[in-house]
């Protein structure tokens, strides 16, 4: 018997499928030790040596594996083909009592039966330089998080966590959110007259052209305008006060119009390369709603199920035989017209591009999202068709567009404008056949026009805007920003915002954008006024590319944390006197009415709280502003167990009220913040804003249990008119109907 030993049962169970029975595939259920939590569990005096055990959990798991490897006449490890699964093998030969030197090492970019049987007939051993670089991560990452984390807790409070990749994430968000708060808006108005031909279907006549010179000088282009049904959404003309933009406007409705020139031309549009794992959480993110970590969860079934291939990659290469098979499928559910007469490459441009040697794609293109197995349904199903689609769109030719550009004159006794407008239809779809991302094209047509042609003005509009601040990020754009620095890998993107959305350092807010919270903002400013070289973007993706010379066996490991070490260490020693508690926390404008020291705010386990500064000397404390209008805003409610008065109390999920007979009685009811609207299902409770046990934001019923309506989004109290379901705010500044089977859409 022959002994296969991969990370995951479901992995375990779809190689099984393919090897016969002098095989026996198991499961290590993933890591089978790794450093202690109860302490640091590194040798700083002795080149930084980790003290590697095997969890609890894991002992059975690996005294069944010993026992099947001893029976075993030969042991191979297929664990993941990245760092991290290299490292894994590695700790399975020491656990095992295996020669890393000899153990035999499988891997494979997709779980088929050929890439398995092609994999079984080239073992090699494992790659040394590949579990140095990831033990040389691990090892950071926990000098800096064991260090750093008692620090936060000296000068904050306890249980706060700072890590190397999620404080440089977390640093993108506050630092997002100031500039949004210190972005002065500037009024502008923008102006687009509706025009018509003398054509007499008007339905096919009108059409929409925005002002874009004055008296032959430009006009500063800037945001979109939507003021027609009609229209074409295109850069129009900013006015800076009302009063010109109201002169301007009289003028244009006495204006002669006429075509100055039309310009057609044919263009094209190719499409995007097949998915790396930066891509498909941002198309995961943005076309299927999915959060970075539920993308990541769904692409691991897929792979575990041998649908797809390897989800941790930043290189999009195809196989030969995918983009042949690509091409079968292309044209079998398309038309040959579809397909490429020769296949088309795609060049990685990640610049640290190793942790994979292929984009993820299906393991088999012909295989339909409709051909699933039924173990494959809800949010697995809807990204192995997106990721379908990508890869087959990928192989297509390029959707052919005409495209029309008009500029119209407009004359008036005094002044001569110059209007624009554009229009495009779809000539061949080619590829938006099967992929058109989150923004398919809209197609705009423009009606027949030529030279010298007269016009005739329908209206003109004139709009108030203002300049809008850079937006918030979302996970998406999180995840291209991190990418484009060089912070982190494929494999830490979904983990990173996971994490400092777990800790209470951020949340999303009804619009899916990442907001920075009170305590994420006081720990950025301490990491970053105290430790900038921890936060500098510059010198994290300079660790990155440190560590993939690691493993390309260009560096070793140890002189790498050194380096980086006895500086950073030295630094927290100063920093741990020099920096005092009192001088982190808010200063209030009032003394302590029990010894006269200075009151502080401070941040306890449930959240802030006023204090005395010469703490523990003097206990004083009291709620905040912000508790005590909870407390009177609840005041007069009565426990519906014994009917004695109901308290405020704090809990680790937020504020709630007890009963005051506590533990006598322990009633306890949920403080509603009610949005004011009646819930559409039984009619008798309002929505109100709640949490989920993981602190995600929505929106449910003030009579549960007793009615279970709950929605993501927050409503906005107005009613679908095509279903009569609730509307929602939206991402992008739209609002949606909350029925998925319903498309309604219109902008806030």
């Amino acid at each position: 018997m022959k002994l296969i030993i991969v990370e995951s049962p479901t992995k375990a169970k779809t190689i099984s499928k393919f090897l016969g029975k002098k095989y026996t595939v198991k499961s290590s259920f993933g890591h089978i030790r790794d450093l202690p939590k109860t302490d640091m569990g590194i040798d700083i005096e002795h080149d930084f040596a980790p003290k590697y055990v095997v969890p609890k959990k894991a002992k059975p798991r690996v005294a069944e594996l010993k026992e099947l490897a001893e029976k075993a006449e030969e042991v191979i490890l297929a664990t993941d083909e990245d760092r991290e699964g290299e490292a894994i093998s590695w700790h399975l030969t020491h656990a095992l009592k295996l020669d890393p030197a000899s153990a035999k090492r499988i891997v494979f970019h997709e779980i088929t039966k050929s890439a398995i049987e092609k994999a079984l007939e080239k073992p090699r051993v494992i790659d040394l330089n590949l579990v140095d670089a990831q033990q040389a991560r691990r090892v950071l990452d926990r000098l800096v998080g064991y260090e750093l984390s008692p620090f936060l807790w000296k000068k904050i409070r306890r249980g706060l966590s700072a890590g190397r990749v999620q404080s440089v994430a977390l640093r993108l968000v506050v630092e997002r959110e100031r500039e949004i708060k210190k972005f002065e808006s500037k009024e502008y108005w923008v102006i687009a007259a509706e025009l018509e031909t003398g054509d007499k279907k008007p339905e096919t006549s009108k059409f929409s052209a925005n002002l874009i010179e004055q008296n032959g000088e430009k006009i500063e282009k800037t945001e979109t305008l939507k003021l027609f049904a009609s229209d074409y959404k295109t850069h129009t003309s900013i006015i800076n006060d009302k009063a010109s933009a109201e002169t301007i406007k009289q003028d244009l409705e006495t204006a002669k119009y006429s075509v100055r020139s039309v310009v057609k031309k044919e263009t094209l549009r190719h499409p995007a390369a097949p998915f790396t794992t930066s891509t498909l959480q941002q198309a995961a993110i943005n076309s299927l709603g999915f959060s970075a970590k539920q993308a990541m969860m769904a692409a691991q079934k897929l792979y575990e199920h041998g649908l797809i291939t390897y989800m941790r990659t930043d290189s999009v290469n195809l196989s030969l035989e995918s983009l042949v098979a690509a091409r079968k499928t292309i044209e079998q559910q398309f038309g040959k017209e579809y397909a490429l007469e020769s296949p088309r490459y795609f060049k990685t441009k990640s610049k640290g591009a190793q942790e994979a040697h292929e984009a993820i794609r299906p393991t088999d293109p012909a295989r339909l999202p409709d051909d699933l197995p039924a173990v494959i349904e809800g949010s697995e199903k809807r990204l192995y068709g997106l990721i379908w689609k990508r890869m087959l769109a990928c192989q297509m030719q390029p959707a052919i567009f005409d495209s029309v550009r008009v500029e119209i004159d407009a004359v008036t006794p005094k002044n001569k404008y110059l209007l624009a407008s554009s229009g495009s239809t779809i000539k061949f779809e080619g590829y938006l056949k099967v992929y058109a991302g989150a923004n398919p094209d809209q197609e705009f047509l423009l009606p027949p026009l030529k030279e010298k042609d007269p016009l005739g003005l329908v209206s003109v509009a004139s709009e108030q805007k203002f300049s809008s601040p850079p937006p918030r990020y979302t996970e998406a754009s999180l995840v291209k920003i991190l990418e484009e620095k060089g912070i982190g890998r494929p494999s830490t993107y979904a983990p990173t915002i996971a994490t400092i959305t777990e800790r209470n350092y951020v949340e999303k807010n009804e619009d899916k954008k990442i907001v920075p919270l009170e305590i994420g903002i006081l720990v950025n400013d301490l990491i970053v006024e105290n430790f900038p070289q921890i936060v500098d973007l510059t010198f994290t993706a300079s660790m990155e590319e440190d560590f993939d010379t690691i493993a390309e066996g260009k560096k070793q490991w140890v002189p790498v944390i050194r380096d980086f070490y006895g500086p950073f260490h030295k630094n927290l020693a100063a920093k741990t006197k020099s920096v005092k508690r009192e001088d982190v926390l808010e200063k209030l404008d009032k003394p302590c009415p029990d010894c006269g020291g200075d009151l502080i705010v401070k941040f306890g386990r449930f959240g802030k709280f006023i204090a005395c500064a010469n703490f523990p000397n003097c206990k004083y404390t009291e709620k905040t502003a912000e508790e005590k209008k909870v407390d009177e805003e609840n005041s007069g409610v009565v426990c519906d167990k014994c009917g004695a008065p109901m308290v405020v109390k704090r809990g680790r999920f937020g504020a709630f009220l007890g009963c005051s007979k506590y533990p006598d009685c322990k009633g306890i009811k949920r403080i509603e913040k009610s949005t004011g609207i009646k819930c559409p299902k039984c009619s008798k409770g309002e929505i109100s804003e709640r949490k989920s046990k993981r602190g995600k934001l929505f929106y449910g019923c003030t009579a549960y249990p007793n009615c279970d309506f709950a929605l993501w989004s927050k409503p906005t109290g107005e009613k679908c008119p095509k279903c009569q379901s609730l509307l929602v705010f939206a991402a992008k500044g739209k609002i949606n109907c909350s029925n998925k089977e319903c498309a309604f859409e219109k902008e806030q």
